[in-house]
């Protein structure tokens, strides 16, 4: 077989779900612009979608949300129960059902968020290069078939009444992640009862304009308080506080919130970096941070500067992560106490607040 038949045959195929034609040919012709992509097929509504999953299943989905008769968000939930194949959410993040949607799409099994291009132009080329990024990473993804909603619900309740509540030892959890990390994210919160009595905060790597979808999301889906966090604020018990866009956060010695403008660290503000540097410096032992999904190293040098002033550290396991960049990179530097899957992460924070962890 030629070197030329080798590379054809290695491209990732990938089904565009639009209903603007514009739409359709501007994200068509970037995915065919890159040499390891091509077009599939791509269709104008999600019934389309589901019908040509099911027939020939391509390797990636990039899934428009407002779409006529079947909508994104539902389209995503058939094929994640009958046919799974790894979804990309593309939406143009301005209105706020939509962006409620590509969060509640993500919960349905789509792996990740991207903003939409314009069709008229007037994007900057990094939004164009994420959308090609996040079609060659996710199409690397195992997807695995999602229960329907009622069963998962049911799962989910039972988990969070195996649990109760109580004063510990620690007084704040700092979360990192990016890829891959919201549905993580989702999940341990969901399996936590409603009495923890720490506070949360979070850094996400994600694109501009769906934080407060995130936010909202998590909110509705976990049952605890969750905003995006203001300079000055003092967390509070039971509480998630999410770093707002372009802005680091972190936890002064004082004991509040900060942001800062400062530069990008691992390329990236906000950063997990940052956030677990802080907390390293402010709480020492006081403090729990963990480590989830995502691409390259933000966070991993900063958890073993936690693990060495006496903090709980914790990373995703790699079999549950959709990339396992930043975890991995923690465990090789030794920063990480634990290595679990994300339901036992919520049982180690339920002990953790209890002060029952063996330290």
């Amino acid at each position: 077989m030629s070197a030329a038949a080798t590379s054809e045959r290695r491209r990732i195929r990938v089904l565009i779900a639009d209903d603007a034609l514009e739409s359709r040919h501007l994200l068509s012709s970037l995915v065919s612009d890159d040499p390891a992509l091509e077009v599939m097929a791509s269709v104008a509504d999600g019934a389309a979608a589901v019908r040509f999953v099911a027939r020939t299943p391509p390797d990636v989905v990039l899934m428009d949300l407002a779409m006529p008769g079947l909508d994104g968000f539902e389209a995503t939930r058939q094929i994640m129960e009958a046919t799974p194949v790894p979804i990309v959410i593309c939406s143009d993040a301005h209105d706020s059902d939509e962006v409620g949607a590509a969060f509640r799409a993500i919960e349905a099994g789509a792996l990740s968020c991207v903003r939409k291009p314009r069709a008229g132009g007037g994007d900057d080329d990094a939004t164009r290069a994420r959308l090609v990024e996040m079609l060659k990473l996710m199409s690397e993804v195992k997807v695995v078939r999602r229960w329907p909603r009622a069963r998962r619900d049911a799962a989910q309740s039972a988990a969070r009444t195996r649990h109760g509540g109580a004063d510990g030892e620690i007084q704040v959890v700092g979360i990192g992640a990016s890829t891959g990390g919201p549905p993580v994210i989702q999940s341990i919160l969901g399996a936590l009862p409603k009495s923890f009595p720490l506070p949360v905060l979070i850094v996400q790597h994600i694109a501009k304009g769906f934080l407060a979808g995130l936010a909202d999301w998590l909110a509705q889906t976990s049952g605890f308080r969750v905003v995006v966090a203001s300079h000055g604020a003092r967390p509070l018990a039971g509480h998630v506080y999410l770093a707002p866009d372009d802005f680091h956060m972190g936890l002064a010695r004082e004991g509040h919130i900060f942001l800062s403008r400062e530069a990008p660290v691992n390329g990236v503000r906000p950063s997990v970096s940052f956030l677990l540097r802080t907390l390293a410096e402010a709480c020492g032992p006081s403090a729990a941070g963990v480590l989830l999904s995502g691409m390259g190293k933000d966070g991993a040098a900063e958890l073993k500067l936690m693990r060495d002033a006496g903090a709980i550290t914790v990373v995703q396991d790699a079999a549950s992560c959709v990339v396992n960049g930043m975890p991995g990179e923690a465990v090789a530097q030794r920063a990480a106490m634990h290595v679990l899957a994300p339901e036992k992460i919520a049982e180690l924070l339920v002990a953790i607040a209890r002060g029952r962890e063996a330290r």
